[in-house]
């Protein structure tokens, strides 16, 4: 019914389902079963782990590491003493049938109801297709508060039967957390590693590759299990580690069998699950009080928004790529919880703890609610906020250059800036990885193939299976290798191909040359800064050469301001302008301007009347007449210098209008003072002078 699934999440529909046989199964007259702590520890929950952990998204997850873990250490520890404390409180006050419960009982139901649970996060968070970044912090928190949540767990448990707690017993209680979360983490990457070195010799028997993925993991998580450890971190840390050095190892067909076989075991492992909790619901043991239930919902949503809030606050002032209000607000809504809790409550001895079904009760509510409300508003609300999804896009090989010439570009950045961040220990870790580690867990060589080249194969691999399985064989590229196609390429006749062949010692030069430049491995160089730079033997000569530059550009200038050089016959600004402002065609010098009358001002003091005489200017009642009426009225008129014969020189060679008058007359011309603007519109020149 897709129109139900499209509302409802998957989860919802399986407790629903529980609900009803538990119903049935009661209704008929027989005790319906429940979930039993061993089953779900020891069988269901594995699976689910094994398959997050080993398709984990290794770069976004290291990428957001920091911010996953304050979140997962800090965010539930947060959550345990916040909501304990104020139950602790509640209890005090609610009266009758809640003062018996004491502090610990409290801690010890805040540490079961504070975790976030990475099963129902998992069930809810592939439906609506979030953006990485989101899912990746949310998801992670889940998985990595795991270690939190076992450490509260048993050390309130312990502290329940003991008569007096002291400092050393909380100061034990504390070392305990990292024993627990660095020792899971050290089992996992154990056996990881023995999964890998296994694998290298498995070339002969195909067949018994998977298993060796499955032994090695659940053994892993026993073994973290056998002495309190985290069982949870074991596994994630166990499928992290062997992944690139098994897939690299087996076949095909054991990697098609290990990636179908995970995902169809946590498959089954999450619907039992969710049905059981249904059953174990209407089979279990309830004790409901009003006070208790509504104060533990209340403060779970409380306590998780106020976490968020406070963590992304401090978290933002480090992150490069800030978290928004709609990301904090969709973590906080995220933090679903589900049967880990249910599971952990249940294991509680009841002789110890008589409340055990009061607190099962509170936890079923809350588990209801987180996945019923929460779960099935958190799509509408997503899309309410426009908040990014996830883009489903096929790698490619350019996309894969790229992100490695980004990663050595960082690298080199942070060499010269003598900061030793994030990508220098990437780098690091790369580095004695290709050199040591895949050495002695890659067999062949494999162990020497570049990134780029084994990124190429994979592709190259995917590429030829989709053109098999879509019937396609006549457009498979010929560059597809032997070694990609030995386990698909069924028994037919050879089939004449769309493109043309490369022949084996031209493919095998384009190997080359991708292998030789595309990824050439960045010798290591000793890091420096600004303050341990090596004296540069060159560095005073050019320091003397450019003051000597300055020091002529200094000169050149003085020169320039004492040195009168004629003037051009180029136009000033000002003219330049006025031209622009009227008609081009209107200014032109008059042929017959000897006789005017030439101004000469001194420039030291242009405004005063004595600085003014009047040069070959006639009397009154001299014979000259002017040659038309017009010209009386035209008053100054401006000429142009002669142009100069080809052999002279323009600059050096006096003229006749290269007298010092006319280059003052000149010089006042080009920067006649301060005048009246002209009206808007009217030209600087009247037309026809």
């Amino acid at each position: 019914i897709p129109s139900v699934s499209s509302i409802v999440p998957e989860s919802c529909l399986l407790i629903v389902v529980g609900l009803l046989v538990g119903g049935l199964i009661k209704g008929v007259g027989e005790k319906p079963p429940i979930l039993k702590s061993e089953i779900f520890f020891l069988f269901l929950l594995p699976p689910i782990i094994l398959d997050a952990g080993y398709f984990l998204p290794l770069r976004q997850f290291t990428e957001n590491l920091g911010t996953i873990l304050i979140f997962a250490v800090v965010g539930t520890l947060w959550n345990a003493f916040f909501l304990g404390g104020l139950m602790y409180a509640v209890c005090q006050i609610g009266g009758t049938g809640l003062n018996h419960i004491g502090l610990l009982a409290n801690l010890l139901f805040g540490s079961i109801i504070s975790a976030v649970d990475p099963v129902a996060v998992l069930a809810v968070f592939e439906e609506i297709h979030i953006n990485e970044l989101l899912h990746i912090l949310v998801f992670g928190e889940s998985l990595l508060n795991d270690a939190v949540t076992v450490v509260l767990y048993h050390l309130f448990e312990e502290f329940a039967n003991f008569e007096q707690v002291t400092i050393i017993d909380i100061i034990l209680g504390f070392l305990s957390f990292f024993v627990v979360s660095l020792g899971g983490v050290f089992v996992g990457v154990i056996y990881g590693v023995i999964a890998a070195f296994t694998s290298r010799f498995t070339s002969h028997i195909r067949v018994i590759e998977p298993l060796f993925v499955f032994l090695y993991s659940y053994m892993a998580y026993l073994s973290a299990e056998l002495f309190h450890l985290s069982g949870i971190m074991a596994l994630i840390a166990s499928g992290v580690v062997m992944r690139p050095y098994v897939e690299a190892n087996i076949s095909h067909k054991s990697h098609t069998t290990i990636k179908y076989f995970l995902k169809m075991w946590s498959s089954v492992s999450e619907t039992l699950i969710f049905i059981f909790l249904g059953v174990s619901t209407v089979a279990g043991h309830h004790y409901w009080n009003w006070t208790f239930v509504i104060s533990t919902l209340l403060f779970c949503l409380i306590a998780r928004v106020l976490g968020v809030l406070g963590l992304t606050w401090f978290i933002n002032k480090f992150r490069i790529v800030k978290l928004t209000p709609k990301d904090q607000f969709i973590i906080a809504y995220g933090g679903l919880r589900g049967a880990i809790a249910f599971s952990l409550c249940y294991l509680l001895d009841y002789e110890h703890f008589n409340m055990r079904d009061m607190f099962l009760t509170a936890i079923i509510t809350v588990i209801f609610f987180t996945v019923f409300v929460q779960g099935m508003t958190i799509r509408p609300l997503v899309d309410l906020l426009a908040v990014k999804k996830k883009q489903e896009s096929k790698r490619s090989i350019n996309e894969e250059i790229h992100t490695q010439f980004l990663d050595h570009l960082l690298t080199g950045i942070e060499d010269i800036c003598g900061h030793y961040g994030h990508h220098h220990w990437k780098d690091k870790l790369n580095r004695f990885n290709k050199k040591y580690v895949k050495k002695c867990l890659i067999a062949g060589e494999r162990s020497k193939e570049p990134q780029l080249i084994a990124f190429y194969h994979k592709m190259e691999m995917k590429q030829a299976i989709e053109m098999v399985e879509s019937g396609g064989m006549a457009k498979i590229p010929s560059a597809v290798s032997t070694v990609s196609m030995q386990n698909i390429q069924p028994k037919i006749l050879p089939v004449e191909r769309a493109l043309p062949a490369l022949s084996k010692d031209k493919e095998e030069e384009i190997r080359k040359i991708l292998r030789n430049n595309l990824q050439k491995t960045r010798q290591r160089l000793r890091s420096y800064n600004r303050h341990t730079l090596v004296a540069d033997p060159y560095e005073e000569a050019w320091n003397q050469m450019v003051l000597r530059r300055q020091k002529v550009r200094q000169l050149e200038q003085k020169m320039n301001n004492y040195l009168t050089v004629p003037a051009h016959k180029v136009d000033s600004p000002t003219m330049s302008r006025a031209r622009i402002g009227s008609d081009p065609l209107a200014y032109e010098p008059k042929a017959d301007s000897e006789n005017l009358p030439i101004i000469t001002i001194d420039p030291a003091s242009p405004q005063s009347p004595e600085s003014v005489d009047l040069a070959n200017e006639e009397p009154k009642g001299s014979d000259h007449v002017s040659s038309s009426p017009e010209e009386d009225e035209e008053g100054l008129v401006m000429r142009p210098k002669e142009p100069s014969s080809p052999g002279t020189d323009d600059v050096f060679t006096p003229g006749t209008s290269d007298s010092p008058s006319n280059q003052r007359m000149l010089r006042c011309l080009s920067d006649p003072g301060p005048r009246p603007e002209p009206e808007e519109g009217e030209p600087f020149i009247p037309k026809g002078q």
